[in-house]
């Protein structure tokens, strides 16, 4: 009798598993289909003959795993010598432009958890001198309004400088480089609105080194990319040179003369930025740069080099509450803090939009936009065609490159594209249900329903 029933168990048991072989093997037979399906039309879209992209990387997260991940064009042209032509690989970084303000908010909030920092505090407290909208007087600006744009700084007086130049010189009446103070809006103190902006990253920056005493890009290594075994960084100069030499040079069909922007489709890739096939990078501080004076040099807001893969880190490590491969990166109290809503529009609260009714930026927490399912042609914040997908994360637009980093906690999928400049003006393909430019659209669509959630709506 124990012998039938030894039988019986092992007979089904053996059926379990064959089931379950099947099972797996439809599912990844399945996988592969949809993945070549994906590669099939992120092809079709990078290599359009008459909308091209330099080059395309993207990852997929879907059930906190990475579920596809693949590359397009090349990291490097040479228009002489095709032969020379260098594709992108899964390792090519990227300057991932406005994203890096997320990545620099990871810092700050790494600052808080170790007591250096607090979020309602008078920055004046930490920079070391008093800083004021000279139209407001009266009211402090803190670390929660430069890392949700509610600080009522501006760009219109520019957000870089050199590493002689002292920021106080520009942001201070009677400074050097003050000028008429375009720096500061005029028609709404800190915390009164949200207007999107460069020049706060500089200041946050410049806070980070007076707490700390390192210079911004280092810090950033110690914080955040050692501890996750992170290839790139704010400085191509102090990379290993196997990193720099696999920055993707960023393109675009399109040259300035006399000022004006020229468009040539049939014409040259015209390298933008990164393009260091004849000489190493050069650091933007010298010996004699002193921490904490200038914190635009290593451009916080849009500077940092990654890849699509390191990004995909970052975000499944915000997906699982601040752990990574085992290791406590931040605590699960700090993510919920940083990726709280700090603004959302309400038809009087913002700048943002006002330029053609975009309509982009519709909520935001510290360092990180909140995307709603806002639609409109070429208006909103919308990610698929069909709706029904939201999230947080940031976008980025510099240098020809478009980027997006984009995921949902609560399901734990995301995206993140990179695309290193475009062989046609974007601003003659128009978004048809968001503010994006089609392209963008079609990428985020096409990982988003064959990758990160399947089948919407």
């Amino acid at each position: 009798m124990k012998f039938i029933i030894l039988v019986v168990l092992l007979v089904s048991s053996m059926i379990a598993n064959a089931q379950n072989y099947v099972a797996d093997t439809k599912k990844t037979a399945h996988m592969i289909q949809a993945n070549l399906a994906l590669d099939a039309e992120l092809q079709g879209i990078a290599h359009d003959a008459s909308y091209p992209l330099a080059s395309l990387s993207v990852l997929a997260v879907r059930g906190g795993k990475v579920v596809y991940q693949q590359q397009f064009g090349h990291r490097f042209i040479d228009e002489v010598t095709l032969a020379n032509n260098k594709p992108a690989n899964a390792d090519t970084l990227y300057r991932i432009a406005s994203i890096s303000k997320l990545v620099t908010t990871l810092g700050v909030m790494k600052l808080m958890e170790d007591g250096q920092l607090k979020l309602d505090t008078d920055i004046s407290d930490y920079l070391g001198y008093k800083l004021r909208n000279p139209n407001f007087p009266d009211a402090q600006i803190t670390l929660r309004m430069l890392l949700s744009h509610t600080s009522s700084l501006r760009d219109d007086a520019g957000y870089f400088w050199g590493e002689k130049i002292q920021l106080k010189d520009v942001l201070i009446p009677g400074g050097a480089l003050y000028d008429k103070g375009n720096m500061w809006s005029k028609n709404a103190g800190p915390g009164a609105i949200f207007s999107y902006a460069n020049l706060p990253w500089g200041v946050v920056a410049g806070v980070m080194e007076r707490v700390s005493g390192e210079r911004f890009d280092r810090l950033m290594a110690r914080l955040i990319l050692q501890p996750m075994n992170l290839h790139g960084g704010f400085s191509p100069a102090d990379m290993p040179i196997a990193d720099w030499q696999n920055i993707a040079t960023l393109y675009r069909k399109r040259s300035e003369v006399n000022g004006k922007e020229i468009w040539q489709p049939n014409g040259p890739w015209v390298a933008q930025v990164d393009d260091y096939s004849r000489a190493a990078p050069v650091s933007r501080a010298g010996p004699d740069y002193v921490v904490g004076s200038n914190g635009t040099l290593f451009s916080p807001q849009g500077g940092i080099r990654l890849s699509a893969f390191d990004l995909g880190k970052l975000m499944l490590m915000l997906i699982n509450d601040g752990s990574h491969d085992g290791k406590r990166i931040l605590k699960k109290a700090t993510v919920e803090m940083m990726l709280r809503e700090q603004w959302r529009a309400n038809g009087k609260n913002d700048e943002a939009n006002d330029e053609g009714g975009k309509h982009m930026f519709n909520a935001w927490g510290l360092g990180n936009q909140h995307f709603l399912d806002k639609s409109g042609v070429n208006s909103g914040d919308r990610l698929v065609e069909t709706g029904g997908v939201t999230g947080v994360g940031h976008l980025g637009d510099a240098w020809g490159l478009n980027s997006a980093f984009v995921f949902n906690r609560a399901n734990k999928s995301g995206v993140i594209f990179l695309a290193g400049g475009p062989g046609f003006n974007p601003e003659t393909t128009k978004g048809k249900y968001s503010a994006l430019y089609r392209y963008e659209e079609q990428i985020l669509d096409a990982l988003f329903r064959r990758a990160a959630v399947g089948k919407v709506k």
